[in-house]
């Protein structure tokens, strides 16, 4: 049995429909490229622009959604070369494979799950460039009770409200580090629900040394704005450098216990708060990409400024391997405005490319106005994100708060205790090891959940670039069924000659 296959290779394949890959797809198909794009969704939009289904009438009109009118002008141009025949579009597909041979990339598809559709579009397509804009995660530490029903990651707070129009229970606690704290938490109050606090990790104070950045992109001044509004508006309290320490309740979460930290990210002896009455809480810890494509076709990779793992790109979007572009959280995590930059050149420069361009670093004279424009814009927000990053960083002494008991890996049920001897007695320093010696991240979940935090505890307090690599790299993108294993295509095996 063998896949059903494109007759045509395509100039761009685009992985992801999100900000950044909507902005790709249409980018490559208005400069003149045949373009083929890959999501994992029902409809465009990702996981930030995340909307009911469309065949399930909401009058949604952007309501809880940022920068909704750039969703609807990229979404009309993304329609509109579907309808041309200059993009062929595939929803509700997994890319579970993707290797790069001679010119072209080769791409592996699970079938598509696409609701009240018969996408009967190929699951193996080949293109001579490829733009991977598979977005990011929520990035989790472990923390005692963090495996009660009732905990969530707080992106997955706000995307079931978007796709349901209503919270996933009633009372909330948010808690991490990051803006992305104060979205979920005004989303939940719009939505009905009730925000007991949001615990942010870090101080204000360390945008201090970044105000000047920070002034060089308004909107998202005025997108604070907005949410310090929210905040008066539904009475949420906010609490500066404060933590869950532990997650109470027996067969779900009924309270949460929360301590200052210091100046150092240290628990402050004597500040626990006890919060009752809460059946949801929402953890975030910045977002980590998704890196299983990259990686697997050898893309060189880097720490950023946050300590997540993250795809190395040029100023045009152009990885260490040719003819592949990081676009988005993949190459950096810096928010949806910056995607679709980052998308926009990634596109047109895969477009001239593939047309047989040839185009030097940036910036370049040979660029067209408009591509160094985006250029310049993609590193003033960029800038921004480095600010980001740098004013939240993870508390110090967050490793000091789990007991032995704790669940590290929810999925093998490993503790931080094991963990901890593994790395003492068995030389587990690191999250390969760590997963031979204790089963760390061998679970469903592949070490997504645990990984980061595994390999922090099992270093030296931070991950490094080898252990991160070691939880994303793998031959098989995602868990797939057998059945998809079959269409692979059988290998040319000589024949053993007979001997008479």
């Amino acid at each position: 049995m063998s896949a059903r296959r494109d007759d045509v290779t395509y100039d761009v394949c685009v992985v992801g429909a999100g900000p950044a890959g909507l902005a790709a797809a249409v980018s490559a198909a208005e400069h003149g490229a045949r373009v083929v794009c890959i999501d994992a969704n029902d409809q465009p939009g990702g996981q930030f622009w995340r909307h009911r289904p469309e065949d399930i009438p909401s009058g949604d009109d952007g309501a809880g959604h940022h920068d909704w009118k750039t969703y609807l002008n990229l979404r009309a141009r993304f329609d509109s070369a579907v309808a041309a025949g200059t993009l062929a579009y595939h929803p509700g597909r997994h890319v579970w494979m993707a290797q790069h041979e001679n010119t072209a990339f080769t791409l592996r598809s699970t079938a598509s799950v696409r609701t009240g559709t018969d996408d009967s579009g190929p699951q193996t397509v080949r293109a001579s460039r490829m733009v991977i804009c598979a977005g990011g995660y929520d990035r989790q530490l472990p923390v005692p009770g963090w495996d009660l029903p009732g905990v969530m990651a707080a992106g997955g707070i706000q995307a079931f409200i978007k796709a349901n129009g209503l919270p996933p229970g009633k009372c909330f606690v948010v808690a991490g580090t990051g803006p992305f704290l104060l979205p979920v938490a005004a989303n939940i109050a719009a939505a009905g629900g009730t925000v007991a606090a949001v615990c942010e990790a870090t101080n204000f104070t360390g945008w201090l040394p970044h105000l000047g950045t920070a002034m060089r992109v308004p909107s998202k001044g005025l997108e604070g704005a907005e949410y310090l509004a929210a905040f008066l508006r539904h009475h949420i309290r906010f609490r500066l450098r404060t933590v869950v320490a532990e997650i109470l309740g027996t067969d779900r979460v009924e309270a949460v216990r929360t301590v200052k930290l210091d100046a150092q990210g240290r628990p402050v002896p004597g500040s626990a708060r006890l919060i009752q009455n809460v059946d949801v809480v929402g953890l975030g810890w910045g977002f980590t990409p998704q890196l299983e494509l990259p990686l697997s076709l050898g893309a060189e990779t880097r720490l950023d400024d946050d300590g997540s793992l993250i795809g190395v790109t040029d100023e045009l979007l152009r990885s260490s391997v040719p003819g592949l572009y990081l676009a988005g959280e993949v190459s950096g995590v810096g928010g949806a405005a910056l995607a679709v930059i980052e998308g926009l050149i990634a596109g047109r420069t895969a477009a001239r490319e593939a047309a047989g361009a040839t185009l030097g670093p940036a910036p370049d004279a040979a660029l067209p106005a408009e591509t160094q424009a985006l250029v310049r814009k993609a590193a003033t927000y960029r800038a921004f994100a480095r600010a980001m990053h740098l004013a939240h960083p993870l508390p110090a002494g967050w490793q000091s708060l789990l007991r032995p008991d704790t669940l590290v890996c929810r999925c093998e049920e490993v503790t931080a205790g094991e963990i901890t001897a593994a790395k003492e007695h068995l030389c587990a320093t690191d999250a390969r090891t760590l997963k031979s010696m204790t089963r760390t991240g061998m679970g469903w979940c592949q070490g997504k959940v645990c990984g980061f935090a595994a390999s922090c505890l099992a270093g030296t307090g931070t991950a490094s670039v080898e252990s991160l690599r070691s939880v994303s790299k793998r031959p098989v993108g995602i868990p797939v069924a057998l059945s998809e294993l079959l269409t692979l295509e059988d290998p040319q095996v000589p024949e053993t000659p007979s001997h008479s």
